[in-house]
């Protein structure tokens, strides 16, 4: 059974930074690339990251490129989303998913929780 645990959501000042986690168990996760989504209230869930299972290639959405960074750890089956220079805009919940080779689509149609990211002005 697939899990995705992500964490370090909170709530942080614009200008600031949080580094978020999700933990994958159920899958082989060192054969998936991997992305980062979000949703905001009232918003259709976007792409803002992803890494190539290799972490070779990886892609950005343009509202956070040069402000976010994706990595993973294949030995602890985590992906990282390190989110600088916050912005109010950047309030929302975040998900993880494996994705579709070499694009942004989300692979698979679960998700888990989220962790919620607010940014203040």
């Amino acid at each position: 059974q697939v899990q995705l645990v992500e964490s370090g959501g909170g709530l942080v000042q614009t200008g600031g930074s949080l580094r978020l986690s999700c933990v994958v168990s159920g899958r082989t996760f060192s054969s998936d690339d991997m992305g980062w989504f979000r949703q905001a209230p009232g918003k259709e869930r976007e792409f803002v990251a992803a890494m190539s299972a290799s972490g070779s290639v990886i892609y950005y959405a343009d509202s956070v490129r040069g402000r976010f960074s994706i990595s993973r750890d294949n030995a602890k089956n985590t992906v990282y989303l390190q989110m600088n220079t916050l912005k109010p805009e950047d309030t929302a919940v975040y998900h993880c998913n494996a994705v579709r080779f070499g694009t942004t689509v989300p692979r698979m149609s679960y998700w888990g929780k989220g962790t919620q990211v607010t940014v203040s002005s």
